[in-house]
């Protein structure tokens, strides 16, 4: 039986439960560790200052807001050769990332603008056809009245 997460925290995490978590979520560890290692390389200005780093993050929302079919589709085609199945794919695009996070972060930050603009557009579009359902005012065709 599971242990609950409160006791887990208590106990550790043993070095062969690390080892597989990270073997199964192989591209996801890459990904927080590209996006910590950029952060950290941006933020003490080690090759490019932080200042870049925001510049292009906002500049990937924007793009991603205003041309959302365009960036949606690079978009997938990124993630899908992230998300490999082959474990020495994922593991070359992974360290790739990583060095992209020392060397310029900004990069990883202007991915990281182009999803949160992405997720603001499908949010959004998902949010107006939620309201649009909830107050459908009945068509004529629904609507029958005595006359």
């Amino acid at each position: 039986m599971a242990k609950k997460v409160g006791e887990k925290i208590k106990e550790g995490v043993s070095v062969e439960e690390l080892e597989k978590l990270a073997r199964k979520y192989t591209t996801e560890v890459f990904l927080i560790l590209s996006i910590i290692i950029a952060a950290i390389s941006s933020a003490f200005g080690f090759f490019t200052g932080p200042s870049w780093s925001l510049f292009f993050a906002g500049i990937g929302a924007i793009v991603s807001i205003a041309i959302p079919e365009k960036t949606e589709g690079a978009l997938r085609k990124l993630i899908m050769i992230a998300f490999k199945k082959d474990k020495s794919t994922e593991i070359v695009v992974g360290i790739v990332r990583i060095v992209i996070a020392i060397f310029v972060p900004f990069i990883t930050f202007a991915e990281i603008g182009l999803l949160a603009g992405q997720a603001f557009h499908l949010l959004s579009k998902k949010d107006v056809k939620k309201e649009e359902e909830e107050h459908h005012l009945p068509n004529e065709e629904e609507h029958h009245t005595i006359e």
